[in-house]
């Protein structure tokens, strides 16, 4: 048994699991990865983030190629053809999967294939095969949620996991859930030509956002139809009924994305069996990733508290470093999200909402893009904007929010900011390149005096 004895034993090869199994590896700890899928990686790499950004990438360059009269440019004969897409975004996960398991052999973590379950705090089966250990991280992720309303089981109803994969563009696509996963999808396919309708249970979409973007960002995605304060009822063959105002209504469909949020991944684990605490809403952790059994961790989506792989990077960092090296715990005031629509949307820290919430004393500046030189030069006349949330007693930045363009490439930035309690005069001293999108953030600060 001695060749089974780990420092460290991973369950789930997502982006928590695997960042903290080559963590561990890095520093010379004996680590043994865990995965029940065939390929690394987890949902982002091989049914999320990677595969979702590389179809909207090409949705992307087909729509600039009909839209780009005003650029000087004029194509005729261009076409979206979806299979060479799909290759495309096969590819592209292929490759990033080969790169994990690279790493994984470059810091000698052993990986094994098959369903884990915890016996008992310090071993771990698989099958038959028990493997023994000084600690436990659980990263098995999330999976999405399926309503049960009538007709949820048809062919034609799918959940983001099953569109990646579909063979032909579908004339009507209708998207119930207007969250970050569903006005994805509904951006893809409708700078494809497919009647996009989205049908959500509350007033606005990305209800957890700025309520002022979220609404601009619903004006931006014009191609799509949006049904808000509407319950869906039932799912028919080529329709989707639902209730808006007491009223009884239908639209087309033949294919229902159900992009309704996720779960955690917690069942048939055996945290039961080592009494670790933990609800459907995912495993109980504190700031340093540790659950209420010594020496067992859980990082990611299992915990329900950031759904974000990202997110996930970190927690494993924060397992990994409070394990084997020095006291480390996790801060969710400062990571940042993106929406990879066109326009993207992004932002970090608090929204005016939740900071007028806490009961803070806030100034609000909000800048439209058409003052940006390097926007305008690009996206003439799309829309967008920058809003920046500021401390009124403190002058410290708490929250920003940015609509149009390619915004997820300078969010980072304002994320460091909040980090590290930036103030307002700390933003006015930094020189931003010109002309650059990200000189809008330093402008929409300006604009607080």
């Amino acid at each position: 048994m001695s060749d089974r004895k780990y420092d460290l034993i991973i369950i789930g090869a997502g982006p928590g699991g695997y960042l903290a199994a080559e963590r561990a590896g890095a520093i010379g700890k004996k680590t043994l990865l865990i995965e029940k899928d065939k390929a690394l990686g987890g949902v982002c790499l091989n049914k999320g983030c990677i595969p979702t950004k590389a179809l909207l990438n090409s949705a992307k360059i087909f729509y600039s190629a009909q839209n780009s009269q005003q650029l000087g440019i004029s194509v005729s004969g261009v076409e979206y053809d979806l299979k060479k897409a799909m290759e495309w975004k096969a590819k592209a996960v292929s490759t990033l999967t080969k790169g994990v398991e690279y790493q994984m052999k470059r810091h000698k973590v052993e990986v094994i294939s098959g369903i884990a379950k915890i016996e008992k705090p310090n071993e771990v089966a698989v099958g038959s095969e028990k493997y023994t250990t000084e600690n436990i991280i659980v990263a098995t992720g999330s999976s999405p949620v399926k309503l049960s309303i009538a007709g949820s089981d048809k062919p034609h109803v799918l959940t983001s996991d099953e569109l990646l994969e579909i063979k032909k563009l579908p004339k009507d696509l209708v998207i119930i859930g207007g969250g970050v996963i569903g006005i994805e999808f509904a951006s893809y396919f409708s700078m494809l030509g497919t009647n996009v309708t989205i049908v959500e249970l509350l007033p606005e979409i990305l209800p957890n956002f700025d309520k002022e973007i979220s609404a601009l960002m619903r004006t931006a995605l014009k191609q799509c139809r949006f049904i808000l304060g509407a319950k869906v009822i039932s799912i028919e063959d080529n329709k989707v009924s639902f209730i808006t105002d007491d009223k009884m209504e239908y639209c087309q469909a033949d294919i229902v994305l159900m992009a309704v949020g996720r779960k955690p991944n917690v069942e048939n684990l055996g945290l039961e069996n080592i009494n670790v605490d933990f609800d459907n809403r995912g495993i109980k952790v504190n700031d340093r990733m540790q659950t209420n059994i010594p020496k067992v961790y859980a990082v990611g989506d299992v915990t329900g508290k950031s759904l974000l792989a990202h997110s996930a990077y970190r927690m494993g960092e924060v397992a990994v470093n409070n394990i084997f090296l020095q006291k480390d715990k996790m801060r969710y005031n400062a990571i940042p999200w993106v929406v990879y629509s066109y326009p993207e949307l992004s932002g970090v820290g608090l929204t005016e909402e939740q900071a007028k919430k806490e009961g803070r004393n806030v100034k609000v500046s909000s800048l439209q893009m058409r003052t940006n030189g390097r926007f305008v030069a690009e996206h003439g006349n799309e829309k967008g904007i920058c809003k920046v949330i500021v401390d009124a007693d403190s002058n410290v930045l708490l929250g920003v929010t940015l609509l149009g363009g390619l915004n997820s490439e300078i969010i980072y930035g304002a994320a460091a900011m909040i980090e590290d309690e930036f103030r307002v005069k700390d933003i006015k001293d930094i020189i931003f390149p010109h002309p650059t999108v990200s000189e809008i953030i330093k402008d929409a600060i300006w604009e607080l005096n």
